[in-house]
């Protein structure tokens, strides 16, 4: 403190003046004041101009004007530029000349958004590479800050390959395009993607120009669709078509590749206008039919697993790409053809016999019959004629029922075989399929693998004994079971059908026999070879009316040749002419 006893203030200094804001020299601070504003630029609140960065920190751009102070800018309002630097030019909006700390406050947002429509509308034209930042997800895309305003980016224009993880975008600042404006709406659609379109599309052209067919790339799996496997070849994109990714089925891409694998692909065509490249993968290892055993031949039993069903067979796989096809007729001994999904499913293991193998055909038939015995070899010893059994009814026709004996073993029932007495039209009146049905056999016809077999004949034939309860001119009860155009049919005892035709359906009192009613019929005619009984209900009671007629008619006939010998006996035997008149009285009578 010593030291500062003896310092005096200056004896010339002008205390009044400074007072009045004059300064050292005599010139007035106002006048100072206004000679240095002077040398800086005119400011106008609420106007856009162009500044320099002069510093940047983690909170704060500091931007020059050229004005008195410089302005502080939001870090944040840069987002969009992460290479912004000190020295760049930028566009600020003046909000105030000076705050109450007495600095220039400055927008660079607000700047942006003054002149954004005119840019965004500029940048469509133009096709213009923009800046944005991503600020955050939404449905079906993300929002994007372009000069100020949010911009749709969608989903399937963030890359030319399928997005999978949307967030990892947030936050980013990347360029785009303008691709539509709705002015209305003031809605801003922008695209990541169109940027890069064209450069691959160049890249394209140049990779396809120099593709070969055969030649073998590497890729990395970039989708898997139920129908193939598209792959990137660096650039440009090939499509595995589903059969070429295996030699042996493939039901679903998944269970050969998986999303971003890599993998070498041999190229099988391409179109350049087009630009498509169909790729293989299967091509690149040998086909396995080349592999399989020399020593396989026709005869063999093979094991395999049931790949593809069809209604004509099954497709069996013995080994990856090798298949071999087991039609429908040789999965059984059975003459019935039947779905082969009756027999197998897909999944199955099976064993089978090679039929036919044709190498260069790359073809192979097989069957699983010839596994069991053919139950058609000794089929006169196991079903010798006259032999009873009972099948199973497995197919009906017009002419007869198909009985099953055994799994290959079928035999035709004739329809006229079914029954002795009832009139079978069709064989569903008689039984149903499925049922169990008793059986002789009638006739074997090993070459032709048929059986011809009865029902009826299980019984004995009563017909014989018909012939006597149903004799010409007997009369029976019967039932009117069915009425036809030419007739009806008549249900008698012994479960008998007869049949009467319309002229012998007329009651006594003129009217017609109804269905349903049971009335007396006469046998008019009996046929034994022929199983036919011919009946008539008119005859039942016209034949006594015709008897008493007839009686009648005799009786009065006899009385008068009783009365004409009594007068003749009478008269003389001289009376010539009374004679010769009763004479022609008599004759006329006859």
């Amino acid at each position: 403190m010593e030291n500062y006893k003896n310092i005096q203030p200056l004896s010339e200094f002008d205390w009044d003046a400074f007072e009045k804001g004059t300064v050292e020299g005599g010139e007035n601070q106002q006048e100072q004041e206004a000679s240095y504003n002077k040398t800086l630029g005119n400011v106008t609140e609420n106007d856009v101009v162009e500044g320099t960065v002069i510093s940047i920190n983690k909170r704060e751009v500091v931007v020059s004007i050229g004005f008195k102070s410089d302005g502080i800018v939001p870090v944040s309002e840069f987002r969009y530029n992460p290479e912004l630097q000190v020295g760049d030019k930028v566009e600020v909006y003046i909000e105030n000349q000076e705050d109450k700390k007495g600095q220039l406050v400055l927008s660079h947002k607000k700047a942006r958004l003054s002149k954004a429509w005119d840019r965004i509308n500029q940048a469509l034209q133009d096709k213009e590479t923009i800046k944005g930042f991503i600020k955050c997800r939404t449905k079906g895309g993300m929002i994007v800050d372009v000069f100020g305003i949010e911009a749709f980016l969608p989903g399937s224009q963030i890359d030319v390959k399928p997005i999978r993880d949307y967030d990892i975008f947030v936050g980013k600042t990347m360029e785009f395009q303008v691709v539509k404006i709705n002015q209305e709406y003031k809605n801003v659609v922008v695209s990541h993607k169109a940027l890069i379109e064209a450069e691959l599309e160049a890249q394209k052209q140049e990779i396809i120009s120099k593709l070969q067919k055969g030649q073998v790339l590497e890729g990395t799996v970039k989708n898997i669709t139920s129908y193939g496997v598209f792959i990137d070849l660096g650039g440009v994109d090939g499509l595995i078509h589903i059969t070429d990714l295996s030699w042996g089925r493939v039901n679903d891409p998944h269970e050969v590749v998986q999303l971003d694998q890599k993998l070498n692909v041999v190229i099988l065509d391409f179109d350049e206008e087009k630009k498509r490249i169909a790729l293989g993968l299967k091509q690149l290892t040998p086909h396995p039919w080349d592999a399989l055993a020399p020593e396989l031949k026709v005869g063999d039993k093979v094991q395999g697993k049931v790949v593809v069903m069809a209604d004509y067979g099954a497709f069996v796989e013995i080994a990856p790409g090798v298949e071999g096809l087991i039609h429908v007729s040789e999965m059984s001994w059975s003459q019935h053809l039947r779905s082969a999904q009756d027999f197998l499913k897909v999944g199955d293991e099976v064993e089978a016999v090679i039929l036919t193998l044709d190498r260069q055909e790359r073809k192979m038939s097989l069957g699983i019959k010839q596994l069991k015995e053919d139950p058609w070899k000794d089929i006169e010893v196991k079903y010798p004629v006259g032999s009873k059994h009972q099948g199973k009814v497995r197919n009906f026709t017009n002419f007869g029922v198909f009985v099953e004996l055994e799994e290959g073993v079928d035999g035709l029932v004739h329809i006229s075989d079914l029954s002795w007495t009832k009139k079978v039209k069709h064989p569903s009146e008689f039984t149903q399929l499925g049922a169990e049905l008793d059986v002789v056999v009638l006739e074997i016809d090993k070459a032709n693998r048929r059986l011809s077999l009865g029902h009826k004949q299980l019984e004995e034939n009563p017909w014989d004994k018909f012939e006597g309860l149903f004799e010409d001119g007997s009369i029976h009860e019967g039932k009117v079971v069915e009425i036809l155009d030419k007739g009806a049919v008549i249900q008698l005892e012994e479960g008998v059908e007869g049949f009467a035709t319309p002229k012998h359906l007329v009651k006594e009192d003129g009217s017609r026999v109804q269905l349903g009613e049971t009335l007396p019929f006469k046998v008019i005619e009996f046929n034994k070879d022929n199983k036919r009984v011919i009946l008539s209900h008119s005859r039942t009671f016209e034949d006594p009316q015709r008897a008493e007629r007839k009686a009648a008619r005799h009786n009065a006939k006899k009385e008068e040749t009783t009365q004409i010998q009594n007068q003749i006996a009478s008269n003389s035997l001289g009376d010539n002419d009374a004679l010769a008149a009763l004479k022609a009285k008599m004759e006329q009578g006859e």
